[in-house]
Order: structure tokens, then sequence, then C-alpha cells
């Protein structure tokens, strides 16, 4: 679509979206490998730009801190996006295209999982490298307090309440997503990505990939600056991890789901 043409309407917006997907669950096996780590890494880097954020915020209201933070996130869904990578949350969007049987169950089920892996890959090798680069001793060590407060946080809430937040917060992302892809510009993609993205991290919603770099760094700066009240272990990150992912599908499918249902004749 040209320059200032028209933004599609719904249902041809899902149209556009589900064959987006369709395309990404046929992407040849490296390609997805190594487009989901850089989906890994650039969530990464939307993190550690939200824990810059809110390190030193502790003089600023919790709102306006927490928002702030979610807006700078928003850097990592932009560079997916725009630049190109394979994310699995919004990939999760492959269930409207499974429902109206324009893609197989089995090629998204192992689409989602290999691109799942791969983020996390990308994710860790962020993780290991941001430690590396002493990023937690700025701010005389306040960007490594707020990432262990960050992951404290976390890991404190109950399996089954992640799982709840993992379902607005992919929801969220997804509509980001979706709307995203209905701008024909850079700047319509990222006025259409960035309140949802801003919205779930503000409300402290948990979100699968951004916790696959938030966690491991987290506990990463524990382990260095040897905290005497170590409290994240490695059970902790995976039970989240897994629980943020079951709500993440879930939240996903949802929002696939409707527009299928409403938009797309099966």
């Amino acid at each position: 679509m040209a320059e200032g043409a028209e933004l599609p309407d719904p249902p041809d917006l899902t149209a556009t979206v589900f064959e987006q997907v369709e395309a990404k669950a046929k992407l040849p096996l490296r390609s997805m490998v190594v487009l989901g780590i850089l989906a890994g890494v650039y969530v990464g880097f939307g993190g550690l730009f939200a824990t810059v954020a809110l390190a030193g915020a502790d003089a600023l209201p919790f709102g306006i801190a927490q928002v702030v933070a979610g807006l700078v996130f928003s850097l990592g869904l932009a560079l997916v996006l725009i630049a190109g990578a394979e994310l699995f949350t919004g990939n999760t969007l492959m269930a409207g295209p499974i429902y109206t049987r324009q893609l197989a169950m089995g090629a998204a089920a192992r689409a989602l999982l290999i691109v799942w892996v791969a983020n996390f890959v990308g994710s860790v090798l962020l993780a290991l490298i941001v430690i590396g680069a002493g990023v937690h001793e700025a701010g005389e060590g306040a960007m490594g307090r707020a990432a262990l407060d960050l992951g404290v946080t976390k890991i404190e809430k109950s399996f089954g309440a992640v799982i709840a937040s993992g379902i607005l917060a992919n929801m969220l992302v997804c509509l980001a997503v979706w709307m995203a892809l209905g701008g024909q510009t850079i700047t319509q993609k990222m006025a259409g990505l960035i309140l949802p993205i801003a919205a779930f991290v503000a409300a402290g919603l948990e979100h699968s990939i951004a916790n696959m770099y938030l966690l491991p760094y987290a506990y990463l700066v524990q382990m260095v600056t040897e905290v005497s009240a170590a409290s994240i272990s490695v059970i902790d990150v995976v039970s989240n991890l897994v629980s943020a992912t079951i709500g993440n599908l879930i939240g996903g499918a949802l929002v696939a789901l409707a527009y299928a249902h409403v938009y797309v004749k099966r």
C-alpha cells in the first residue's frame, strides 16, 4: 500500500495478520532459529531499557515510573516488527489460521516450539553479555537493585497468578502486533504498538520472552553481587517461564480466535 493510503479495515487486517503468521510457520528451520534468537535479544533490549527507567525511580510515584518503563520497553517489539524477527508470543496468533483451516496444527506447534527455544537462547545470551559488561554497577548499583527487585516481584507470584497475568499480557502484545501490521509506515507501526506494550509493562503483567531475559539477568546479578538474602532460584525461573508461556498461549489464541470467528469463513 502506498504512502498515505488508508489503513485497512478490521476484516482486511485480519486477513493480513493471518497470512503473515501462516507464512511464519513455513519458514525454513535455519531462518526460524536465527530470527528467533534475534527476537530474544531484541525483547531483552527492551527489558534492559525498562530496567534503566526503573533504576533509582524510588522518588517517583509508582504509576509514573511503571508507565515510563512500559514506554521504553516498546523498543523490543518495535525491533521485532520493523527490523524483522520471530517472536513466540506474537506467533501465538497462529491459532487463527488453525481455526480457519489455513494452517495445520502440527506445523504451527513445530514453529512455536522452535521459536520459543530460540527466543530463550537469545535472551540468555544477552543477559550474559549485559552482566559481563557490568551494567548492573551503573548508578552506584541502582541498575542491579532494580533488576533484582523486578525479578523478585515476578517469582513471588503464584503459578495460577502468572498464568492469568500471562493471558492479559499477551492479549495486549498480540493487539500491539495486530495494530502495527495495519500500519504502512514506521511511524504508523510505532503508533500502533506503543500503548498496548506500555500498558502490559506498566501493569506488571507476565510476558514469557521478556522474563527469559529479566529473570536470568536478575539471577546473575544476584550471583555476582553476592546478595546475602538470595531469593531467586533456577526453579523459580523455570516455574515462572512455564506458567507465563501457558498464559501467553491462551491470551494470543483468544485474540486470534475472536477475529477469526467474526471475520473469516471456515
